[in-house]
């Protein structure tokens, strides 16, 4: 049995005052209607099944009779931040129709479900505990990867829009090995995605962790893979874990790279996907650089780690400026200082 990259759960660590600015500058700061702790008061739960009758490991939860329209009142409000910079107009015809919560994730997340009355269309967003490290998970994200990501953040609760596409898993599993599926062009997306990965040092992107976006294309689909959880941004000690390569439940994605790709075009869309970054490193240089003197000097991992995650990240690039980091930020930064190098 291969040893488990990720051994233990992380820590949780609190948004410090100098990143709380940050977000409040670049408008991630907003006072909410309703608070992760609100959610935590509900009076009963009843499993969730999905279409298939199997246990999703979520339960929806009720609220106390007197309780429950205030508190879907403040998530209604929540939702006209997230998507429409707070104007309430857009909740005339919409209802919360379910709360969930998540029993089997280590942060015990709520997902909402918004419903348009007049269509039954429905959205979705997350209600979470605020981790430092998952922030700035999402921030570089946005800055660095050719995905937007709307969050909002207020004392200790975290607001995530949902990130749509189909897990990596499934897609492992259903779609991968189609006859129809395109697999030097997901092989070459899985690559490109492992060198975002490791640049930002981005952790734990196993593919339960991962979503396949499929977009039509006039001849072929065009496939992207999105981050969908980033509570391991910058934080375990082992170089692997940044590395979705190596993950057990990514081999299927690795063998279709082995498979579908030469060494000559792994390295060309490696050398591909850092310009990429570089480019949008610049073009977001003065938000990049208030967010990275932030986190440098924001302790959001042991000491240890950054000890030990120095040392491979020298040993790795035969660069000993590494070895002059001493937090994981200073590790990010200088890992994303090397793309002006080529």
């Amino acid at each position: 049995m291969k040893k488990k990259l990720i051994s233990r759960k992380k820590d949780t660590y609190r948004v410090s005052e100098s990143f709380d600015r940050y977000l409040r500058t670049f408008n991630r700061g907003c006072r909410l209607a309703v608070h992760y702790e609100d959610l935590l008061r509900f009076s009963d739960s009843f499993a969730l099944y999905d279409k298939n009758g199997d246990d999703t490991l979520w339960v929806t939860v009720n609220y106390p009779q007197g309780e429950q329209q205030e508190v879907h009142d403040g998530l209604l409000q929540i939702y006209a931040f997230l998507r429409a910079d707070g104007n309430l107009k857009v909740c005339q015809h919409l209802v919360v129709d379910r709360v969930d919560l998540c029993l089997y994730g280590n942060t015990k997340p709520f997902r909402i479900r918004i419903m348009n009355t007049l269509n039954e269309n429905f959205d979705y967003f997350y209600v979470k505990e605020a981790d430092a490290s998952r922030i700035y998970g999402l921030e570089l994200e946005h800055i660095l990867s050719p995905n937007r990501i709307g969050f909002m953040f207020f004392e200790n609760t975290l607001i995530e829009e949902h990130i749509y596409g189909i897990p990596g898993d499934v897609f492992a599993n259903r779609f991968l090995m189609a006859k129809d599926t395109n697999k030097v062009r997901v092989a070459k997306e899985f690559v490109k995605f492992n060198e975002r990965c490791f640049l930002r040092l981005l952790g734990d992107m196993h593919s339960a962790n991962f979503v396949v976006d499929i977009t039509m294309d006039f001849e072929e689909n065009f496939y992207r893979i999105r981050c969908i959880d980033f509570d391991q941004q910058s934080y375990e000690p082992t170089k692997k874990v940044y590395l979705p390569q190596f993950f057990v439940q990514n081999s299927d994605y690795v063998k279709v790279v082995m498979d579908f790709l030469s060494p000559e075009s792994v390295d060309q869309y490696q050398k591909e996907e850092r310009a990429l970054i570089k480019s949008r490193a610049h073009s977001a240089a003065f938000r990049l650089d208030q967010l990275l003197n932030v986190m440098r000097s924001d302790m959001v991992a042991p000491y240890e780690n950054v000890l030990s995650l120095r040392q491979q990240m020298s040993d790795h690039y035969q660069d000993d400026k590494f070895l002059k980091c001493d937090s994981m930020g200073a590790l990010v930064a200088h890992s994303l200082a090397r793309l002006e190098q080529g």
